[in-house]
């Protein structure tokens, strides 16, 4: 469709800024506040957006202010082309992570905040010191609410099932092996699957629920297995296992950094487990943006420099 030029040029285009402020904020306060206006310029802006849309797009409700159906349709599409624009102007910048500042919003499980954690931050003292990280805990039932809403620039997580204007990519794959105090439990790699089932288990679930791929695994074999603790954090897992005659299953190069961390032994799972693939999804939008590329391939090169299994060449 050609552009007409006459149209557009009676819209002020700053009122979709003051509409993805408001709509990502539902304020006048904290619209204002986002896009450095006074509140009674956001106050006229949002009557403006009403009159142009012809909707009241942001109601009065008792926890703030609630989007009507119009405003919900509109929010996606007048991001997206804020976020292009936002790229337009800036592609001729020259990006240098030296000197750069800016804040990334980082979700993901703690199992991979301690595999790249570490070595992301040193990455970035070293050689990006105005970049920041707020890193979230993965919230699966949310996340892509959280990056629609421009609340969280990547996430991390084993599967996403993104729409359109979502990005995936692998960041890495893992496998499954068991670990636990072998002075505890009295075996010693490889374990059998019975002398796996003859001793209570540790499960990792994020869902509010004590039953994981094991279990499905097992219930194919017609076994089962003991559960003693199923606990939220990755972090945690280990420790219990420290203290307790118990086993538990998780991914590969998590379970081999614990036992050098903590003395403990890791065996190959005695049943056959799909291996796993961690992704990072972000907002389509974000793709050509300079600085989030530069993130992107960062991860990719410090999950393959520092979570590859041992023994790799």
């Amino acid at each position: 469709m050609a552009i007409d030029h006459i149209d557009l040029a009676r819209i002020d285009l700053n009122l979709l800024v003051a509409l993805d402020a408001l709509l990502s904020e539902r304020s006048v306060t904290r619209a204002a506040a986002r896009t450095g206006v006074g509140q009674s310029a956001m106050s006229s802006s949002l009557a403006r957006l009403r009159a142009l849309f012809g909707d009241e797009l942001l109601t009065r409700a008792p926890e703030g202010m609630r989007p009507t159906p119009r405003a919900l349709a509109l929010a996606e599409p007048v991001r997206t082309m804020l976020r292009q624009v936002q790229v337009l102007v800036r592609r001729d910048e020259v990006f240098d992570p030296r000197t750069v500042e800016r804040t990334f919003t980082i979700s993901l499980p703690d199992s991979t905040e301690v595999l790249l954690g570490p070595t992301l931050l040193a990455y970035l003292r070293a050689e990006a010191p105005g970049i920041s990280l707020l890193l979230r805990s993965i919230d699966r039932a949310h996340i892509l609410e959280a990056i629609d809403a421009d609340r969280v620039d990547l996430a991390v997580d084993l599967s996403f099932r993104g729409q359109l204007h979502h990005k995936q990519s692998l960041l890495y794959r893992d496998s499954y092996v068991c670990l636990f105090n072998a002075a505890l439990v009295g075996l010693t790699p490889p374990i059998s699957l019975d002398d796996y089932l003859r001793f209570p288990h540790v499960l990792t679930s994020l869902r509010e629920t004590a039953h994981g791929v094991v279990d499905d695994a097992l219930a194919k074999l017609g076994r089962r297995r003991i559960l003693a603790v199923t606990s939220p954090r990755f972090l945690a897992v280990p420790f219990l296992v420290r203290k307790a005659p118990v086993l538990t299953t998780m991914h590969a190069r998590l379970a081999h950094f614990f036992a050098d961390a903590l003395g403990l032994t890791v065996s190959p799972a005695p049943v056959a487990l799909d291996d796993v693939a961690m992704s990072m999804l972000w907002h389509a939008s974000y793709d050509d943006d300079p600085a989030h590329r530069w993130l992107r391939a960062l991860l990719r090169r410090l999950a393959h420099e520092c979570v590859e299994p041992p023994g790799s060449a």
